[in-house]
C-alpha cells in the first residue's frame, strides 16, 4: 500500500486493490487561511473524521460519495475494519476543545491508528482498546493537541513499530505550534523521506521501531 501526507493531519492511503482512505481531510484556506495546503482533489472511498473543526473536517470540499466515519463504533466498509474509539481534544476531558475520535483501521495486513487531535496521554483502557498497532499517526506540535513530550508517552503506550508525526508547523501553517524537530531530538531510528509517500507491506514493516518523516503533498 501507499501512504501519502497531504498536509496537517490529513493521509491518504492506496491499497493494494485501490482502495483510497482518507484521514482528516483539512479545509484548504481555513482559519483566516492559516491552513495553507492546497486544496484535496482526490476522489476517495472511506473518509475518517476526528472532529468537527475545519482543519480536520473539509468533507464538504471533497469530490465524490465517499463513506465517512466520524463517530466512535466499528464499521465495515469495502471489506476494511474500522474502530472509532472516543477520546478528547484536551487534558480536561473535553471541557476545553471538545470530544476527539480515534481510528484504527486494517488494510492489507497492516494495522494503522489515526490519533486526531488527541489532547492527552493514553489510558491503559484506551490503549487496549485501541490494540496493535502496525503504523501510529500521532500529533506533536502541541497546544492544540499533545505536544512532543506527550506523543512519546503515547508513542510508548501504544508502541507501534512505524511513527509518523502529523499536525505541526510547516511553511505554510500559520498555527503557533511547534515544528516537527522538539519530536525527533535525541531519536536515532528517523528516516527522513524524501517526498510526500512512501509504500509498506506487512511483511516490510520494520523489527525495531521507525519514525518516517513525510514532506507535504499539498
Amino acid at each position: 500500500m501507499e501512504i501519502k501526507w497531504l498536509g496537517h493531519a490529513s493521509f491518504l492511503i492506496t491499497t493494494r486493490s485501490g482502495t483510497k482512505i482518507l484521514t482528516d481531510p483539512y479545509k484548504a484556506g481555513s482559519f483566516g487561511g492559516a491552513v495553507g495546503y492546497g486544496k484535496i482533489k482526490e476522489v476517495v472511498d472511506v473518509v475518517t473524521v476526528s472532529h468537527r473543526h475545519d482543519d480536520h473536517y473539509g468533507v464538504s470540499e471533497l469530490s465524490g460519495s465517499p463513506e465517512v466515519l466520524m463517530e466512535p463504533g466499528e464499521y465495515d466498509v469495502m471489506g476494511i475494519p474500522f474502530k472509532g474509539i472516543p477520546a478528547y481534544h484536551d487534558a480536561k476531558g473535553g471541557s476545553e476543545r471538545g470530544e476527539n475520535v480515534i481510528f484504527t483501521f486494517e488494510a492489507d495486513g497492516v494495522i494503522m491508528c489515526h490519533l486526531g487531535d488527541l489532547g492527552h496521554t493514553i489510558s491503559k483502557e484506551t490503549a487496549s482498546r485501541i490494540g496493535e498497532v502496525d503504523i501510529l499517526f500521532v500529533p506533536v506540535g502541541g497546544v492544540y493537541t499533545i505536544d512532543s513530550k506527550g506523543a512519546n508517552d503515547v508513542v510508548d503506550v501504544l508502541n507501534p513499530r512505524i511513527v509518523v508525526p502529523m499536525h505541526y508547523k510547516t511553511e505554510v501553517l500559520g498555527f503557533p505550534i511547534a515544528g516537527v524537530e522538539p519530536f525527533l531530538k535525541g531519536k536515532t531510528n528517523v528516516k527522513k523521506a524524501e517526498g510526500s509517500a512512501f509504500e509498506i507491506e506487512k511483511e516490510g514493516i520494520p523489527p525495531e521501531r521507525q519514525i518516517v518523516v513525510l514532506k507535504h503533498a499539498l
